[in-house]
């Protein structure tokens, strides 16, 4: 769709409660994913030489951004905030406080997902070998979807060895999830909300826009309230790792390479700070906030200690670590960020075959809101 004219700065203007509902709880790196979408558009309907001439249009739609911070109008629940742009969710329906939730900056489907994927083989990739990629797949169907995509759209609705599925990738709690996205009879899309829940991706459906927390894949908010996504075995795994196991593998392509900047960090930095950003909840103890913890079934492992273990057993279950893959949230250069290693998880099956398992390496802090009475181990078992 083409914009024109000043309708870029009447949408802005004319919601003056989303802008100071989302400036005022957010950060710049986040507040960088709301103004991007509309600059870049602004210089998109511009040629070269005429991009001077909309360099006053930016500064209107900052200007306007500021504005809005002022805006008065008279304090409202969340539920009745949010609905002039949610129409169809029913804000009556929910399993938590609503009070909980913040907008990351972004509004609805602000950071867009991406719901016709395109691939490439993996010759064809353009990806340093230890870059981190959701390795996923269904029966012989292998696909890759780079982190340096997903940082950007944090959601791919998909269609792989014939199921269709959610890929979602929260950056502010290092979480990766792969979801089926069958459920009750119906094939549900996912877009994001641009809100936060314990500093989590809340997404919603398209179909009821229900809105569901991304950690657990369960709908917190409208007529879905209390459904839960099936969880799917996936791998966080370097790009090399990707393609020694699936040689014959797609890769996930840019949609929109124009407009974002693949494989830069914008929240460079974020794993070695002291604490989370959007998050207001109990911290866990004995372990830094934003360590990683490899989690299974509601049970934490630090990575720390998988790393110095190189093994850990539980029962059938093996968690294993080898070096190779960067981290996502360090340098501003995916590529270069500190070596976080490969995490692979399986269970030994009644055939004594090894199977992967779905898990996740994820932000203790995390962790610790969404399972807050459950362990996290510090030490050998």
């Amino acid at each position: 769709m083409r914009t024109t004219g000043l309708s870029l700065e009447f949408a802005i203007l004319g919601n003056p409660k989303f802008i100071r509902s989302s400036l005022l709880t957010t950060n710049s790196r986040r507040l960088e994913l709301l103004v991007l979408p509309w600059s870049l558009t602004v210089m998109a309907q511009t040629t070269a030489t005429g991009f001077a001439m909309a360099l006053p249009r930016l500064y209107l739609v900052l200007v306007l951004l500021i504005i809005g911070l002022y805006a008065s109008d008279a304090p409202a629940a969340p539920g009745d905030r949010w609905q002039y742009e949610w129409p169809k969710t029913d804000f009556t329906i929910t399993s938590i406080d609503l009070a909980e939730i913040f907008s990351g900056g972004p509004p609805k489907d602000g950071i867009p997902s991406i719901d016709d994927p395109s691939f490439v083989a993996i010759e064809d990739a353009v990806l340093e070998d230890i870059e981190p990629v959701i390795g996923l797949n269904v029966g012989d169907d292998f696909r890759a979807y780079p982190l340096q995509v997903l940082m950007w759209h944090e959601i791919v609705n998909d269609v792989v060895g014939g199921v269709p599925v959610t890929v979602t990738f929260c950056p502010l709690c290092n979480a990766s999830m792969v979801f089926d996205r069958r459920l009750d009879g119906q094939v549900l899309d996912f877009g994001t909300t641009g809100k936060l829940r314990n500093s989590d991706l809340v997404m919603y459906d398209r179909q009821t826009e229900s809105w569901w927390r991304q950690f657990l894949g369960e709908a917190i908010v409208g007529s879905m309230t209390g459904k839960r996504l099936k969880l799917l075995p996936a791998r966080i795994e370097s790009f090399a790792n990707f393609r020694a196991r699936a040689p014959q593998g797609k890769v996930l392509k840019p949609n929109f390479s124009l407009f974002r900047d693949y494989g830069r960090n914008p929240y460079e930095g974020y794993d070695s700070l002291s604490s989370p950003w959007l998050y207001k909840g109990d911290l866990p103890v004995d372990i830094a906030p934003l360590a990683r913890v490899v989690t299974v079934d509601g049970e934490a492992w630090s990575l720390d200690l998988l790393r110095k273990l190189g093994t850990i057993a539980k029962d059938d279950m093996v968690i294993s670590w080898e070096p190779g893959q960067s981290s996502a949230l360090d340098t501003s250069i995916i590529a270069q960020g500190f070596d976080i290693g490969n995490v692979v998880v399986q269970r030994k099956t009644d055939g004594e075959v090894m199977e992967d398992i779905p898990y996740g390496v994820d932000f203790a802090f995390a962790f610790r809101a969404f399972y807050p009475d459950a362990p996290i181990h510090l030490e050998a078992p």
